[in-house]
């Protein structure tokens, strides 16, 4: 009984370590992959161009321009001519730029102490307190600043070399909360000729607690010391929703998870992807910061994406992306290869796809390479040759044993060979020369029938494609009182004609 509980335990093993390959294919390593290429860095700001009016003196213009950041963060390619989900507070802030462009132009033109914030200030001199409240917006007719804002929208992508300038892009829609999504639209170049990579959108968030998940973004501006960032995390209790969102939990609680992400929503990753670790597509964005985290659901996207009119899809860039991708993660490196090449092809700056393309050259052809295996190596279930000859050669016997018996079948007793009846004349001569008697009789009554040879058999039978075998007959003697009138070939029997030299049908000649 021992020995049967070992064998089991041994066999259940076995099984446990086939079943591993299996589970590595179903969750890939390089789950995030298919994101990380179409994750950008969002950065903000408002242009103020503001101008003074000092009365205070001589009248004087004084005019000023500012770049007042906004807003940094992620965001999210969802169809390839570029447009991008970040959250609204990325782009859109509650503050004031003008009360910022007031304080610090009545700083610098007029050397008074207040603080460039966005908080309204008063200062100790009761003119330049007045002036100070008359820059201050709204704008009356009494105003003494003229202020026009402008909201600035760059997009950086990941690609390589660095894009230093990155991509212009207009705010389509903004939602109610600084949480919320918001919907950007490109408004110059794109990288690619057939666009820019997007990242998958999963339909709904998974409900299981502690399902793990991954977090991609961008600390700073994508470039060579610069590459995306990320986390492994695992979903808390409850759902996505646009008050509180889905918390984070370790489930075996070793880390504390809000705050490891909060952190990283402080450095840059604020509306990150949360990817879902089972087929890789996006279920949520990170949002919160200090040390809380929290996500909103996939769901929340796809409704801010409807109001602002644009459709997430992909294109062709993610086509042949997901199929190199396929294959490298299968470690089927050499059809990999050409893949990620057309990749490159379609959109040059796609960082993961040259990563990948480098990795499987070197692996290429190598014993890691599933493909060069089953090229090398012969299929050890290939059928041989023999089963096929032996099966021909027995079909080859049954045919000419079918066709011997069918031949014997056709045969009758009676039937003779040619050599048992040498002077026979073939069946039809026979029946030629019967039916010439026959006719001799009914046209002559007097003329005496011309005898057959004994044996005859009279049965017709018509071969066109055999000559016919023409056999001397005896000649009949007949005396001059018998002599018909009408002629007959001696041959065949055929009537003949008083002219005749030559059997019509047999082309016997005709002794005279």
């Amino acid at each position: 009984m021992a020995r049967l509980t070992a064998l089991a335990g041994g066999v259940a093993a076995t099984l446990v370590l086939l079943a591993l390959p299996a589970a590595a294919h179903e969750h890939p390593s390089g789950i995030t992959d298919l994101v990380t290429p179409a994750v950008v860095r969002v950065e903000a700001s408002s242009h103020v161009e503001i101008t003074l009016l000092d009365h205070i003196g001589e009248l004087m213009h004084v005019e000023r321009s500012y770049d007042i950041p906004l807003g940094v963060g992620t965001g999210i390619v969802v169809n390839p001519e570029g447009a991008v989900v970040t959250l609204t507070r990325v782009v859109k802030t509650d503050k004031d730029v003008a009360i910022y462009a007031a304080n610090k132009i009545f700083a610098e033109h007029h050397k008074v102490k207040i603080p460039i914030d966005f908080e309204r200030h008063k200062v100790k001199d009761d003119l330049l307190e007045h002036h100070l409240k008359e820059c201050y917006p709204p704008k009356t007719n009494v105003s003494t600043c003229i202020i026009n804002v402008t909201t600035n929208v760059t997009i950086f992508p990941n690609v390589s070399p660095a894009d230093p300038k990155g991509i212009k892009a207009d705010i389509v829609k903004t939602g109610p909360q600084p949480d919320s999504p918001a919907v950007l639209v490109p408004t110059g170049r794109t990288v690619g000729s057939v666009g820019m990579p997007t990242a998958p959108l999963a339909d709904k968030v998974p409900d299981q607690q502690g399902s793990p998940t991954n977090v991609a973004g961008f600390t700073d501006r994508p470039g060579a010391n610069v590459k995306e960032t990320v986390e492994i995390a695992h979903l808390g209790k409850g759902g996505g929703g646009q008050d509180a969102g889905r918390s984070f939990a370790d489930p075996e609680k070793k880390i504390d998870e809000p705050v490891k992400l909060g952190a990283l929503v402080d450095r840059g990753l604020l509306g990150a992807p949360v990817i879902g670790d089972k087929d890789g597509h996006v279920i949520g964005m990170l949002i919160g910061g200090g040390k809380e985290a929290r996500m909103i659901g996939v769901r929340e996207i796809l409704a801010a994406l409807a109001k602002a009119g644009v459709a997430p899809r992909r294109g062709a860039i993610d086509a042949a992306f997901e199929a190199a991708l396929t294959r490298y993660h299968t470690k089927y490196y050499t059809e990999a290869a050409p893949g990620f090449q057309r990749v490159l092809e379609l959109y040059p700056g796609n960082v993961v796809a040259a990563k990948l393309l480098q990795t499987s050259l070197q692996k290429r052809g190598g014993p890691e390479d599933a493909g060069s295996k089953q090229t090398v190596a012969p299929a050890p279930r290939s059928m041989p040759l023999w089963p096929f000859i032996v099966a021909a050669g027995v079909l080859f016997v049954a045919a000419g044993a079918g066709a011997f018996l069918l031949w014997r079948r056709r045969r009758t007793p009676n039937d003779k060979t040619p050599d048992d009846q040498p002077n026979q004349p073939p069946p039809l001569v026979a029946a030629a020369a019967a039916a010439a008697a026959a006719s001799s009789v009914s046209s002559a009554p007097t003329s005496p029938p011309v005898p057959l040879d004994e044996g005859a058999n009279q049965t017709v039978v018509v071969r066109r494609s055999q000559p016919f075998q023409v056999i001397p007959q005896q000649k009949q003697v007949l005396t001059e009182q018998d002599q018909p009138s009408v002629k007959y070939c001696t041959a065949c029997g055929m009537r003949l004609g008083a002219a005749h030299r030559f059997c019509g049908y047999c082309g016997h000649p005709i002794e005279t």
